[in-house]
């Protein structure tokens, strides 16, 4: 696996961290937290999926993909 295919539910992940840390970035958050025990879980699930078994390479890009489907919905 190429540091550049990424499984759904690792893009659905990132998705996710990038909503949550947008709504604990908001001025006057509600809920923070619950916001930040999700951002810990989700951060936790990014880094120990198992596509990256061997290794870390791909995580920008992960990223940027994440930020890409945001645009699309």
């Amino acid at each position: 696996m190429d540091g550049t295919s990424f499984p759904h539910d690792l893009l659905r992940t990132q998705h996710a961290w990038n909503a949550t840390y947008r709504a604990l970035a908001a001025p006057r958050p509600r809920n923070v937290t619950a916001l930040r025990w999700c951002l810990l879980r989700l951060s936790v699930r990014l880094w120990w999926h198992p596509h990256w078994v061997h290794g870390l390479a791909g995580r920008e890009e992960l990223r940027r993909r994440g930020r890409a489907l945001e645009r699309q919905r």
